[in-house]
């Protein structure tokens, strides 16, 4: 059974939006049904989660007992909550169930990787996909091609399997690579954009940008720094 199997045997026209509809509580038994599948399959996104953490951790070691310069910051992870599903889904005007989430959305399981350098975001990528069982469904370069905004990011969509006691599945995950200074970046702006519910002033958004522009350069040049110790020993 895949992932798509396990979802399929949810609540028919099961819309996560309407989980406490009336219908529902007057049925209990389907709710509770339909709570189980979504956790099943929430937990088959967490595992893979896990799977590519503990990828990034042996990466990180091997480079620590090899004495070379670790290429990983931090990482960071997160699964979607189920409202932010829904959300998405809707925004996207796909039907708002299991079956749906699973084959529409790439992003239920994220991982975020923070490098030194914008070098160690291609190397840390190279790494990942040179592994076997890693299999890469899509890439986006926002950092060759920054978005309007500024924001900068190399994004993965990858598959990576989650072996179980009684089946194996094929589970998608999204992979962010940033330096430091882009994340810094991104994050203020992701908080500008969530505590203010009115459009951004476009004087703001030209300001963003250029601040954007300035880590990137900032960006640049400590590399080019580093890159000359590295040659002075």
């Amino acid at each position: 059974m895949n992932i798509d199997e396990l979802a399929s045997e949810a609540v028919p026209d099961g819309d996560l939006p309407k989980v406490i509809n009336r219908e529902l509580i007057n049925n209990p038994d389907n709710f509770y049904k339909m709570a189980f599948e979504f956790q099943q399959i929430m937990m088959v996104y967490e595992s893979a989660i896990k799977q590519i953490e503990t990828k990034l951790d042996i990466l990180n070691k091997e480079n620590k007992v090899s004495g070379r310069r670790n290429p990983i910051e931090t990482v960071k992870s997160r699964v979607k909550s189920p409202q932010s599903i829904a959300g998405k889904l809707e925004k996207r005007h796909l039907p708002v169930t299991f079956d749906s989430m699973v084959e529409n959305l790439h992003d239920i399981a994220g991982v975020r990787v923070i490098c030194p350098y914008i070098s160690d975001i291609y190397s840390v990528r190279d790494m990942l996909l040179k592994q076997p069982d890693i299999t890469l469904l899509e890439e986006k370069d926002y950092i060759k091609n920054p978005k309007e905004s500024g924001y900068r990011s190399l994004h993965l969509v990858i598959e990576v399997p989650v072996y179980l006691s009684q089946a194996t599945h094929n589970v998608k995950v999204e992979i962010q690579l940033r330096t430091i200074a882009m994340d810094f970046w991104a994050c203020l702006e992701h908080e500008l954009h969530y505590k203010t519910t009115t459009n951004v002033p476009e004087s703001i958004r030209r300001e963003l940008f250029r601040v954007a522009e300035t880590i990137a350069m900032t960006d640049r040049e400590m590399e080019e720094i580093a890159i000359e110790l590295q040659n002075m020993d």
